[in-house]
């Protein structure tokens, strides 16, 4: 039996729906115009649209840009922070401050570059003051970072940080006992490593993370 073909619009309204029997009948986000032709796929892109205005959580009042992400629709590795800080907040883009600027060198050094991969968060706002994101924050933002990652389709999944791994896994284990570990996450294979922020202040870690991304590479290539 062949797959059902399902319209970008229709899926659009499937995933609003599942939404709505999540948080109930007000999900204020901007009625966005997306040209698609029939038959063609929800893209990225297009979805980015539909929630550049969300108005989910109190984040969405004092942010200064909504922090989708940034890379290649089609990247085999998509890296998963935290939530934007103060750099990105203002710039609208994922890791473009000293984290950020460690993580484009150990990507270099493995051969990649951001074009080659894909690069988000779990929150799409900004915290106030950089503080780590609250349960309910990450409970209204995770269903947007869950479809990112089905239109992506990634082989593989790293999550930078203890905040990324313990939403994504539901485990509160210390990331240090978290790591060199395949994980499975819906059906996609997750690694865990520090957060570049963390190998800023305790440089004292750089060593097992690069073994980390030694072993990315290994996996990806």
């Amino acid at each position: 039996m062949e797959p059902e073909k399902v319209s970008p619009q229709l899926e659009i309204s499937r995933y609003f729906s599942q939404m709505k029997e999540m948080y109930g009948d007000e999900i204020y986000v901007e009625n966005v115009d997306i040209p698609l032709e029939e038959g063609s796929q929800l893209k990225l892109s297009d979805f980015e649209k539909v929630i550049s205005d969300c108005q989910e959580c109190h984040l969405s009042q004092t942010r200064t840009n909504l922090v989708f992400g940034v890379g290649s629709e089609q990247a085999d590795l998509v890296f998963v922070g935290e939530a934007p800080g103060r750099d990105e907040d203002l710039q609208g883009e994922p890791f473009v401050g000293r984290a950020g600027q460690l993580l484009d060198r150990i990507l270099r050094a493995i051969q990649l570059s951001r074009k080659d991969v894909y690069i988000c968060n779990v929150l799409k706002c900004r915290p106030p003051k950089n503080r780590t994101p609250t349960t309910d924050e990450i409970d209204t933002c995770m269903p947007f970072l869950e479809k990112q990652l089905e239109l992506i389709q990634p082989k593989l999944i790293v999550a930078l940080g203890a905040t990324a791994v313990h939403s994504l896994l539901n485990i509160n284990s210390p990331l240090k006992k978290l790591r060199s570990q395949l994980w499975n996450w819906r059906g996609y294979d997750l690694v865990v490593t520090y957060h570049p922020a963390a190998l800023l202040r305790n440089a004292r870690l750089k060593p097992a993370a690069w073994e980390d991304f030694q072993w990315i590479k290994q996996l990806i290539h």
